[in-house]
C-alpha cells in the first residue's frame, strides 16, 4: 500500500482531483472523519475497559467506559487532527496502583489495549474488503453515480487505513504515547527507571520528529509508520 507519506500524497491528490466535485469531496471528508473519530473513541474506550477489568474503576467513574465519541474526544486535539494531521483524544484517567497486575505491568497492559484495539477495529473493517464483498475505493469521482458498494468501500478503506496508522503511532515508545508505558512495563526494572528519566523530554522529542518530517526530507516517524503500516495493510487487505 506504500509508505505513510505516499498514502498522504495519494489522499491529497484525490482531494485535488475532487476539488470541482463538492459532493464527492464531502463523501471523502465524511469517511475520514468517521474513521478518525471512531478510531480514537474505540482506542480510549479500550484503555478504560481494560483498566476496569484489571480492578481500577477510575475511568468508569469519569464516564469513560463508553463508546460514545463525545466522551473521549479532546476539542483542541480533534481540531488539530483534521487541520494538521496530528492530534489526540482526551487522556483516559487510570490509577495504576489499583491494577491487579501491579502498577508497572498493569499500566503496560492498559496502555497496550489502545493500539491493539485499533488493529482489531481495522481487521474487522477489512473483512468485507478481503472477502471481496466490497471494493477498495479510495475516492469517488462522482457521488451521484456511486453505488452503495462504492460508498461502503470508501468508508471501510479509511477506517482500516487510519486505525492502522493510529495503532502504530501510539506504539512508538516516546512519552506520552502508549508505547512508552508498554516499554516501562516490559523492560527490566533498572532499564525502565532509566527510560522513565526521559519522560519529561518526550513531548519535545515527539514534536521535533513530527516537524522534522514536515520540513525536511528526513521523516523517521513516516518511515516507521509507513514501513510497518504497509506490512499490516498487506495482511489485512
Amino acid at each position: 500500500m506504500g509508505s505513510a507519506r505516499a498514502t498522504i500524497a495519494l489522499v491529497i491528490w484525490f482531494l485535488g482531483e475532487l476539488a470541482d466535485n463538492p459532493e464527492a469531496l464531502l463523501a471523502v471528508f465524511a469517511a475520514v472523519c468517521v474513521a478518525l473519530v471512531t478510531g480514537i473513541a474505540f482506542h480510549e474506550f479500550s484503555h478504560a475497559w481494560t483498566a476496569y477489568e484489571l480492578g481500577d474503576p477510575t475511568a468508569a467513574r469519569h464516564g469513560r467506559l463508553t463508546l460514545n465519541p463525545l466522551a473521549h474526544l479532546d476539542p483542541l486535539g480533534t481540531v488539530l487532527l483534521f487541520l494538521v494531521g496530528f492530534g489526540w483524544g482526551k487522556p483516559t484517567p487510570v490509577n495504576p496502583y489499583n491494577l491487579r497486575n501491579g502498577p508497572r505491568r498493569g499500566n503496560a497492559l492498559v496502555a497496550l489495549a489502545g493500539p491493539l484495539s485499533n488493529f482489531f477495529f481495522a481487521a474487522l473493517a477489512a473483512i468485507p474488503i478481503r472477502m471481496g464483498w466490497v471494493s477498495i475505493v479510495p475516492s469517488l469521482s462522482r457521488i451521484d453515480e456511486a453505488s452503495g458498494n462504492d460508498i461502503l468501500g470508501l468508508f471501510l478503506f479509511y477506517i482500516v487505513l487510519f486505525n492502522v496508522i493510529l495503532g502504530i503511532f501510539n506504539l512508538i515508545p516516546i512519552h506520552p504515547l502508549d508505547g512508552f508505558k508498554v516499554a516501562l512495563g516490559v523492560l527490566p526494572a533498572d532499564l525502565a527507571r532509566e527510560l522513565q528519566k526521559l519522560a519529561p523530554w518526550g513531548p519535545g522529542i515527539l514534536m521535533l520528529l513530527i516537524v522534522l518530517g514536515w520540513l525536511t526530507p528526513y521523516n523517521p516517524l513516516g518511515a516507521i509508520i509507513g514501513g510497518l503500516g504497509s506490512e499490516i495493510l498487506e495482511l489485512l487487505l
